[in-house]
């Protein structure tokens, strides 16, 4: 066990820090502590304790099981050689640094978890664990450090419709006034208890679709930033309900149009310094990030199993939509799967970072940040050359200038991203050889789920699960 994983029976210090914590949470009224992790699929999962029974949640850990890991988005569960059955046992250890009062939610705090087995070994199909390990990685082999931020979009619909049917809460233009408007009330209590939480908001807007919103976050390091992530997710629909709103993280709601995005910010830093602004570069990138664009890019087919996981990714990865669905990168260029953000002149060395955009909230944030970041790295580590970069549509290119500038379709199909991620020896052994394959079997089990579904169907499907 490296000194970077979680050690059962509490790190030095734990279990009396959660007795402490336990009577401070007492006394602010929190009756129960949410602990939580995200699965193979990208769904939540969750146990609570009382908060009584925090410090021994700390010290040896609240059990659940490892089938979970192979999970559908709707519960199925399919089967690998590991993992599966309904044999063994788990125990989820909650992060104390990251322990949370929830503000929308009275009587309640929040924690994510690490997942260790019971035999003291970090379960090796804990995304938390795989992306704290690939950062740790960064640091000790390139000396790089990370800041990440999730961007996350969501639609929200009126709690008194009918049955399954998604009927907009608000009836404005896209980026409107009348729709902030019509929303107000849940927007600022949305704002209050993210400050309450601690989040620290970049800005919170009315989007493209329909009663669709976004909300932008400060970066952090990759895990505390897909912490934040699910944190951030959980108070929007706390507070949705609570004004008898109901919302969709789904990456398609509707059949057509513009889906909800989850595109991950990142930036690599080398003792203190932004590698993506100050060098001699395009844009600024030092040639250590050049390298690490050029490799996110060359993986970027493979990348979409783990960034856009599910069969309603599909419905929003489309052309000419901002989803960004060809390889192919450029400056502040939304329809490039990778967007070279450079911010404002005078803010650059603090500003600067990678959008990937291809990349929705179906996807587990653990799992996608593992993902990029590993690209990364091999592309930083085999000093990856950046091609040409596009501006404007690439859609408009046709087959012989979209070859000529290396722009590909990024896969039109879920299997052809499985397929892609099968043969992606960086991507399988960042995870791991376990939790690729339950990767592996997830997805193929989501495509077996949709087998016959229309475009209507699927984005039914998926429409509430998220």
């Amino acid at each position: 066990m490296s000194e970077s994983d979680p050690v059962p029976g509490g790190r030095p210090g734990e279990v009396e820090r959660a007795t402490a914590l336990s009577g401070e949470l007492s006394g602010q009224g929190v009756h129960g502590v949410v602990l939580a992790y995200v699965d193979t699929a990208g769904i939540a999962r969750v146990k609570t304790v009382p908060t009584a029974k925090l410090a021994a949640a700390a010290a040896w850990g609240v059990g659940m099981s490892p089938v979970f890991d192979t999970f559908l988005a709707h519960d199925a569960i399919v089967a690998t050689d590991v993992l599966g059955s309904p044999d063994g046992d788990l125990r989820l250890y909650p992060d104390l640094d990251r322990l949370t009062v929830l503000a929308a939610q009275p009587g309640w705090a929040w924690a994510p978890v690490d997942r260790i087995t019971q035999e003291g070994e970090p379960h090796p199909a804990c995304g938390r664990t795989v992306l704290r390990r690939t950062v740790t990685r960064a640091a000790e082999r390139h000396g790089i450090a990370f800041r990440a931020a999730v961007e996350i979009e969501w639609a929200v619909g009126r709690g008194d419709a009918d049955g399954d049917a998604f009927v907009p809460a608000v009836s404005g233009p896209a980026y409107g006034a009348t729709r902030q408007i019509e929303l107000s009330d849940c927007a600022a209590d949305l704002l209050a208890a993210l400050a309450a939480q601690g989040v620290e908001v970049d800005q919170l807007h009315p989007e493209y679709a329909a009663g669709q919103f976004e909300i932008s976050v400060g970066a952090l390091d990759p895990v505390a930033a897909a912490d934040r992530s699910v944190l951030v997710r959980q108070t929007i629909r706390a507070v949705a309900r609570r004004h008898g709103l109901r919302v969709s993280f789904a990456p398609a709601v509707l059949g057509q149009g513009v889906g909800n995005g989850g595109h991950l910010h990142l930036s690599a830093w080398r003792e203190g310094r932004n590698l993506h602004a100050g060098g001699p570069g395009r844009y600024g990138m030092t040639a250590d990030a050049e390298s690490f664009v050029a490799g996110v890019l060359d993986h970027l087919p493979a990348l979409t199993a783990l960034t856009a996981p599910s069969p309603a990714s599909r419905l929003r990865l489309r052309p000419s939509q901002w989803a960004g669905v060809f390889t192919a990168w450029g400056r502040e260029t939304r329809e490039a799967a990778l967007r070279v953000v450079t911010g404002t002149a005078g803010e650059r060395e603090r500003a600067s970072n990678l959008e990937v955009k291809p990349v929705d909230l179906a996807a587990n944030p653990y799992l996608a940040l593992t993902s990029v970041i590993a690209a990364g790295l091999d592309g930083l580590a085999s000093s990856a050359s950046l091609p040409e970069e596009i501006t404007g549509d690439p859609a408009r290119y046709d087959a012989a200038e979209a070859a000529a500038r290396g722009v590909r379709r990024l896969p039109e199909s879920l299997a052809e991203s499985v397929e892609a991620f099968g043969a992606d020896d960086v991507l399988r052994a960042a995870l791991g050889p376990v939790l690729a394959d339950a990767v592996t079997a997830v997805r193929r089990g989501e495509i077996d789920a949709v087998d016959g579904l229309d475009d209507d169907g699927v984005a039914a499907a998926y429409r509430w699960t998220y």
